[in-house]
């Protein structure tokens, strides 16, 4: 009966994680009804004849805990009423009826009746010889840990540890409190390091990037097989949440203690974790490891049933490794170039506003959103269907602005000025500020779990977001330089998402394009056209170029005639005319919505899966979103896949052949290196050899390099 649900069972998780609107419980049993094979019929359910077993089952199926128990428990009534006590979470799986009341705010539930106050745990607090002995005693021939660390803060560069916790079976921890004193830290954290560096114990642990780079500031290596939940949950819900209270309350049913119990709110008075005594860290430091251990032993399966468990181990798990080593090496950022920088974007600024006050015939602020809109709507009148936002005032978004960009020149000023001002506050007058004092370089911190497609994002600074077009962004990664001795090397992949559409749509044309290395933008223009490749105006090929990458992301005549700034029927010949150079493509993004219909999601050429909870909406707008991604998330899942692949195996390379150089900084498809001089050519050999061989395809993957004294010459 329950069987083949994974499409139901994503669209329901995907509507509670997102809150879109408060689900009646008829509106969910329908949904059922029509989706599920099975014989659950909503008049019965209604009416008050459930049956208790089919539903039961199907909760357990949907991992619905909460909701089974609290609708289980109502004498089957159609409603169910929430009890007053309710806790906050980030999201939303685990209290879908406490939605139903009118006035139930949509991100609160019920807390799960289980708490660490209420269990029988075995907690230990490893403060003196005769509980280390205990340790050690337990410690005897494990062959797998679960290990966290407790620190002064956020950033594990310069976080200062102030215990550990270990566990090695389920409902059983301890927490060894470290000293203050960094000599003293590290000769305690020594005697764990045995087991931390034994390669044959298996390490688990939740966001267990920070731990490994906390450890190695005291000397520590992690070592052996590693496992993440945070990433397992990842790969199996890309959408939704993954930190651990969300996983304990979902998976465990456990309420787990917050660290604001602790530490206090956020805020100017909260303390530290230095502040408090080890006894009163004990119990939260013991159950974050034991939570985690047990969590492990509910994920790992998983994955394996989803057929996930060689994109973890082959690839997830050991990029973790080399994204720490990317974060502890760190890379230097020339203070000079960015206070040159800054001077000459605020004068820009400064020149445009003059200009802006001159269009207006007035001054006012051209930061503030509501002054923007009444100069350009009521005073300059520059169109009479002006939107307004729901409170009334004109909407000046840089959407609406960019549509409004021919209709007087102040709007482009306005929008030179917010791109400027954006980039000053941003990276050119942030950047000095992230420098590490210690270190003197910028240890960006790379995130695995944050996007759904699987490509990794980045933060402190944001890397994926730095303006590559325009010469103020440029400037920025100027700034970006090697080691002293060293020089900056940057390599890139050549245009691998449509190669990647290529190799999925088996496309006689493009394939045969990419295997003549010919440029894919001049000979998509000469098809469409009908002319010779020598014949191919820029203009042609800047068209072809736009339809080349925004047709494979689902781009309609009317985005292209927005993009290109030519009229609609231009644009609709022109994606026809795609079509018919590629009809390959037009078949496979067809086949690929038709494959997400059925299954109700799609995978990459490494099994990455993308649930399209919406890929069946009979909200058109809706589908279209989800059709949309159902052609391009493959396309680009297999991207981050191919390079995530590359990065494991130019880090190996380095690593075997005893290289000092080192991978700093990935943007897209793009690495970059610290290289030493005298290993120039062999670092050059590896990492072409390793990234256009890192997935085969049936076109070859290309990637393109250079060396220069900062990351804009090297680019």
């Amino acid at each position: 009966m329950l069987e083949n649900i994974p499409q139901i069972k994503g669209a329901l998780q995907k509507k509670v994680a997102e809150n879109v609107e408060k689900i009646k419980l008829s509106k969910l049993l329908a949904t059922i009804k029509i989706d599920v094979p099975c014989e659950l019929h909503e008049e019965e359910l209604l009416l008050g004849s459930v049956n208790d077993q089919r539903l039961s089952e199907l909760f357990d199926e949907l991992e619905f805990r909460n909701m089974k128990e609290r609708v289980l428990s109502s004498s089957n009534q159609a409603t169910v009423t929430p009890t007053p006590k309710k806790r906050k979470i980030d999201s939303a799986q685990g209290s879908l009826f406490g939605l139903f009341e009118e006035d139930s705010p949509a991100d609160e539930f019920e807390a799960p009746s289980q708490s660490l106050k209420s269990s029988e745990k075995a907690y230990y607090l490893v403060d003196n010889k005769e509980v280390e002995a205990k340790f050690w005693n337990a410690a005897k021939n494990v062959r797998k840990l679960c290990f966290d660390t407790e620190t002064t803060g956020l950033d594990p560069i310069i976080a200062e540890l102030v215990g550990m916790s270990i566990s090695f079976t389920p409902n059983e921890a301890w927490y060894i409190p470290i000293p203050a004193n960094f000599i003293e830290a590290s000769e305690t954290v020594g005697r764990y390091a045995k087991l931390l560096e034994d390669d044959t114990i298996e390490k688990v642990g939740q966001n267990m990037k920070y731990d490994i780079l906390v450890l190695d500031k005291y000397g520590v290596k992690v070592k052996g097989t590693v496992t993440d939940t945070m990433i397992a949950h990842y790969l199996l819900q890309p959408e939704q949440r993954h930190n651990m209270d969300f996983l304990a309350e979902v998976y465990l049913n456990h309420k787990t203690i917050h660290i604001d119990e602790l530490i206090g709110p956020k805020g100017k008075n909260q303390k530290s974790m230095r502040d408090l005594a080890p006894s009163d860290v004990k119990d939260y430091a013991c159950e974050d490891a034991d939570v985690t251990l047990q969590l492990e032993a509910i994920l790992i399966p998983e994955l394996e049933k989803e057929g996930l468990t060689s994109l973890f181990r082959e690839v997830e798990m050991p990029l973790m490794m080399v994204l720490a080593d990317m974060e502890l090496t760190g890379v230097r950022v020339d203070r000079d170039a960015l206070g040159q920088s800054s001077d000459k974007i605020t004068q820009m600024l400064r020149d445009i506003e003059s200009e802006v006050y001159e269009m207006a015939g007035m001054e006012f602020n051209i930061s503030s959103a509501k002054q923007v809109g009444e100069i350009l709507f009521d005073r300059l009148k520059i169109t009479d269907k002006a939107k307004k936002t729901k409170t009334g005032q004109y909407s000046t978004s840089e959407e609406v602005l960019e549509q409004l960009r021919g209709k007087h020149d102040i709007v482009g000023k306005i929008l030179d000025y917010r791109g400027l001002k954006k980039l000053l506050s941003t990276y050119i007058n942030a950047l000095p500020e992230m420098i590490n004092p210690t270190t003197g370089k910028i240890h960006t911190s790379y995130n695995q779990t944050v996007t759904a497609t699987g490509r990794l994002s980045s933060t402190n600074p944001n890397l994926q977001n730095i303006p590559i077009r325009d010469e103020e962004g440029k400037e920025i990664r100027r700034a970006f330089i090697p080691d002293p001795g060293c020089t900056f090397f940057s390599a890139d992949y050549s245009q691998i998402e449509l190669r990647i559409m290529a190799h999925l749509s088996k496309d006689a044309n493009m394939m045969e394009a990419f295997i003549k290395d010919e440029d894919i933008h001049t000979a998509t223009s000469a098809k469409i056209y009908k002319v010779e490749m020598e014949d191919v105006t820029k203009d042609m090929r800047r068209k072809a170029k736009t339809a080349n990458f925004g047709i494979i992301y689902g781009i309609s005549a009317f985005g292209l005639s927005e993009r290109l700034n030519i009229p609609r029927g231009e644009a609709k010949e022109l994606i026809e005319g795609y079509f018919t150079t590629y009809p390959g493509v037009k078949a496979y993004m067809d086949d690929s919505i038709e494959k997400a219909k059925s299954m109700g999601y799609v995978e990459t050429v490494l099994k990455r899966k993308r649930t399209l909870a919406d890929i069946n909406s009979a909200n058109s707008v809706v589908r279209g979103y989800a059709e949309r991604n159902a052609i391009n998330a493959p396309i680009q899942g297999s991207a981050a896949d191919i390079i995530k692949v590359a990065m494991i195996r130019i880090f190996n390379r380095f690593e075997k052949e005893g290289l000092r150089s080192k991978m700093i900084l990935q943007v897209h498809d793009e690495l970059n290196f610290n290289v030493f001089e005298d290993e120039r050519d062999r670092v050059k050999q590896i990492v072409i050899e390793e990234m256009e061989s890192a997935y085969p395809m049936v076109v070859p993957l290309k990637a393109d390099s250079s060396f220069g004294d900062n990351w804009l010459e090297a680019h």
